[in-house]
This record gives structure tokens, sequence and C-alpha cells, in this order.
């Protein structure tokens, strides 16, 4: 059983890098002894206890047949058997990042190099991402989701009611401004359920705001944006089976016009973890959703007169620690930002980060040595 007592506080300098470490290029192993980067257009993998570089994957390799230049990966992601690497190219912003673009997949044993949604629109694809089998690649294309076998590229429409106002697998503007969201789908482990967000702006009124930077004449961009005092959009939070295609909406108590749906992964088999926000964000709710009938319990609550913080920026993934047993939580309901172990129950809560100071952020988890970082 996990009993995590260590804390190791870090100060971290923020530094210019070279161009071969070009964007978010640089990743982590998952068992965290290697690292992969971008170098000469190549990827590579090196072994800093070794300081030793390995080609994995070459920059010649990467030329789409037919062209003579090879693609500019701005982020890339291997399949959970590092067989194969997600490329995402001819990227585009949507409204603060570049979330939108191309996807081509390197099979790294075959060689072979195939772009995916090949009959949707150029440059529409979102949150690419292998399904744990490796057999699939499930993403987000003009508000709808979409999954594609690999083996046969036979493409699965997942959600049909995919709007500018009905928004399945991502999220509108308030959403990505106020709580970071941005990717809004999540494979079950055994990759035959998608679990997403779907959000209802049909009764959001539209904002006109003016782009007078692409072209010599100005064009009217709408944006759909509750204005102060007026309801944001609704949200629910559905299971699409990829056997039939029919979504299960999981039955969260609550006004959605009034409570935000903030975090949402996998916890179990068929259990979903949802984090739930009231309108004025001075409660905070755990919920267990069970995805076989949609039911759903709260777990954890805690409230704050003023307002209570976000976890975490970055509202993707769920710190489980003693085989799922426990998590980790950041709160702010001492008034000060500690780090918590709660029970898989909530029954149990632990302070780990005693005393009067804030955490940043958790960085990292060492649970074999019981360190976080």
């Amino acid at each position: 059983m996990m009993m995590i007592k260590k804390i190791v506080l870090l100060i971290l300098i923020s530094v210019s890098l070279n161009a071969t470490a070009q964007r978010d290029a640089f990743n982590w192993s998952k068992d965290g002894l290697n690292y992969y980067a971008i170098q000469d257009g190549n990827i590579v993998k090196s072994d800093p206890k070794k300081n030793t570089t390995a080609i994995v994957l070459k920059k010649e390799s990467m030329i789409p047949q037919g062209e003579t230049v090879a693609l500019n990966p701005e982020k890339y992601f291997f399949s959970n058997d590092y067989s194969k690497v997600l490329l995402f190219v001819n990227t585009a912003k949507v409204w603060r990042y570049n979330t939108r673009g191309d996807y081509w997949v390197a099979d790294l044993i075959t060689g072979k190099l195939k772009k995916l949604g090949n009959n949707l629109p150029s440059q529409s694809l979102m949150f690419a991402k292998f399904s744990p089998d490796n057999k699939q690649v499930a993403y987000v294309s003009e508000h709808n989701i979409f999954c594609e076998d690999l083996l046969s590229g036979n493409i699965k429409k997942l959600t049909v009611d995919g709007t500018r106002k009905m928004i399945n697998g991502t999220f509108d503007w308030v959403y990505e401004e106020e709580f970071g969201c941005r990717d809004g789908f999540r494979w079950s482990a055994d990759s035959k359920q998608i679990a997403y967000w779907q959000v209802d702006a049909n009764k959001i009124r539209d904002y006109y705001m003016l782009n007078t930077t692409d072209s010599v004449y100005s064009s009217v961009i709408p944006v759909e944006y509750p204005k102060v005092g007026q309801p944001p959009s609704p949200v629910k939070i559905g299971v699409v089976s990829l056997a039939n295609g029919m979504t299960r909406w999981m039955k969260i108590e609550g006004d959605p016009r009034q409570n935000y749906l903030t975090r949402m992964e996998w916890s179990d088999a068929n259990e979903l973890i949802v984090q739930q926000l009231d309108r004025k964000q001075q409660e905070s709710k755990l919920i267990y959703c069970n995805t076989t009938d949609g039911s759903a319990r709260t777990f954890w609550a805690e409230n704050d007169n003023a307002w209570v913080d976000m976890n975490t920026d970055n509202p993707v993934g769920w710190k489980w620690v003693n085989n799922y047993q426990d998590f980790l939580w950041v709160s702010e309901k001492d008034g000060w930002r500690h780090i918590y172990k709660i029970s898989r129950d909530g029954k149990i809560t632990t302070l780990l980060t005693k005393g009067d100071y804030d955490i940043g952020e958790i960085k990292a988890i060492d649970e074999t040595n019981n360190y976080v970082y």
C-alpha cells in the first residue's frame, strides 16, 4: 500500500531552448528512462544515463508519397506499444493554441506513412489519440467524433449532430477560457468505448468580433459568448459504443445551465470520475458515473465562500496511486494550496504538504520511492 510521506519542492527556472528541441516535441517514455525529441528532422530516442541517441523515425520516412518534402510535426504521439507514431502537422489556432490540423500515422515496423481522415476537410482534425489496443485512432472533426481503423482504413462517425452550436469532443470559448478545457474525449481501457463532453450552445447568442489582420478587408467572426448574467452553454457527458454507435448519457444531478463539468476521466472499466463546479465556482463535487446505466453519485465535495480554484491548469488525466485505491488532489480548502491523498471512496483524506505555504503544481509522482515532486 502506498504511503506517500515525502514531498520534494522544486525551484523551476525558465530558459530558452535551442531550435532542435522545437515546440512540444520533447517527450519522456512511459517508464521515464528515455526521452524523445526531434533532431535534424528525425525523431530520436535518447538515454540520459548512457548518453546515447538512436534514430526512431528518419526524416526520409516522413515524406508522403508523391512529395519531396518531409512532414514537420508540431507534436507527435506514440502508440502504447511504441510501434506507431502519430504526427500532428499543418496546424491552425483555435482560440489560443494550435489544436486543429492534419494527422499522419507512421508505422515503425512496416515503414508505411498514412494520412488520417482522408474524406474529411484538410486541417480539420483535432486531438487524435491511439486506442489503448493500438489498432484505432479517434479524433474530432467539425464538431463530431470519428474513429478510424488503422488496418482497414474504415472510418466510423460516432456522433452525427455536431455543428458550430452543438459541440462534441471539444469545447466552446467559455470552457477553454475559464477551465483550460480543449481535448473533450477519452478512450476506455478496453478500446470499445469513448467518453466525451457535449456542449449545447444553441441558445447562446453570438458576440461579433472583427478580423482585421488576415486580408485587406475585415471579416466578421461570430463567437457564441454568454454576456454577464446570461446562462452559459449546458454541458453533458456521454459514452459512445464503437460497436453500435449508441451514446449513453450520464445522469449527473444539477441544472447543466448552472453547473460546469470541468474534469472527466475513466476510473474503472465501467466508471467515470467527474468534477462538477457550480456556476459561482464555490462548490466542487467529485462524482462517480456508472457507464452501464448512467447513474451518478457524489463521493467528495469541498466549498469556499470566495471560490474553489481548479485542481490543475491542464485538466487531462487523474493522479491515481496505490493501484487506483487513492488519488492525489490539490485543494485550498484549509487556506493554503496543498496536496491531499484521498481514498477512492472519499472517506479518508490525508494532508501531504503540511505547513503555511502554497504548492505550485504536481510535476511528477515517484510512487516506488514515495516522492511527490
